[in-house]
């Protein structure tokens, strides 16, 4: 019986820890479809938004590894229930700095005042969207626990990888042909390098989802 009620408990608590990070996930989802309305919309009070609301996914970061850690110290899982808990930990984390470069977007908004848009944001969007797919087939693999689904969406990231290297050549050839253009193209520049960086977070979560099912820890897209 006590054997029966450990496992309960230790269900009970891996559900809670599952369903804050969809939740979490959901809140990261909304911040770079939004943060890219901002941009292209030049929404200042949604950007300010934007940036308030970094701190209730800092919170829920914080209450996910709380929870984590209790589980580990008071239920003493053991192999891939261990390994679920372990993953969740470094998950989290990169869920978490995925928000800060959406955030990042948005304090860019807000340097850039009113000066218009260098070029219409055209490959930018195609970003944004190929990362919030990436990130919802990522959770989707940590909850089904599927290797091979997370090693489908590693292979994504190539995708913005060459979107970025694609908008840095435009922005260069600009700022080439006009060094008046600059500034305005350092803010495209560093807005498509924060969604760059959130491709390469949603790559980690893959790694993480891998070694939480099989126990082997990988480095992906090297």
């Amino acid at each position: 019986m006590a054997t029966v009620t450990h496992r309960t408990a230790l269900d009970r608590d891996l559900r809670a820890v599952q369903d804050d990070m969809l939740r979490l996930g959901s809140l990261i989802d909304s911040a770079i479809d939004r943060a890219l309305q901002a941009l292209a919309n030049r929404d200042f009070n949604l950007a300010r938004q934007i940036i308030a609301d970094d701190a209730q996914v800092n919170d829920l970061r914080f209450q996910i590894e709380e929870a984590c850690f209790v589980a580990i110290a008071t239920q003493q899982p053991a192999a891939r229930d261990l390994r679920v808990l372990v993953a969740a930990m470094n998950i989290v984390s990169d869920l978490e700095r995925m928000a800060d470069h959406a955030a990042g977007i948005a304090e860019i908004v807000l340097r850039m005042g009113d000066e218009p848009l260098l070029k219409p944001l055209i490959d930018m969007p195609r970003m944004a969207a190929e990362a919030r797919d990436m990130l919802r087939h990522a959770l989707d693999a940590y909850v089904r626990q599927d290797a091979e689904l997370a090693r489908s969406v590693a292979v994504r990231d190539d995708v913005i990888d060459g979107l970025y290297k694609q908008i840095f050549r435009e922005l260069l050839s600009f700022m080439l042909e006009d060094p008046r253009t600059t500034t305005r193209a350092l803010y495209l520049l560093f807005s498509a390098h924060n969604l760059e960086r959130i491709g390469d977070h949603i790559t980690n979560i893959a790694e993480r989802v891998i070694f939480m099912a099989s126990g082997i820890m990988k480095e992906l897209n090297v």
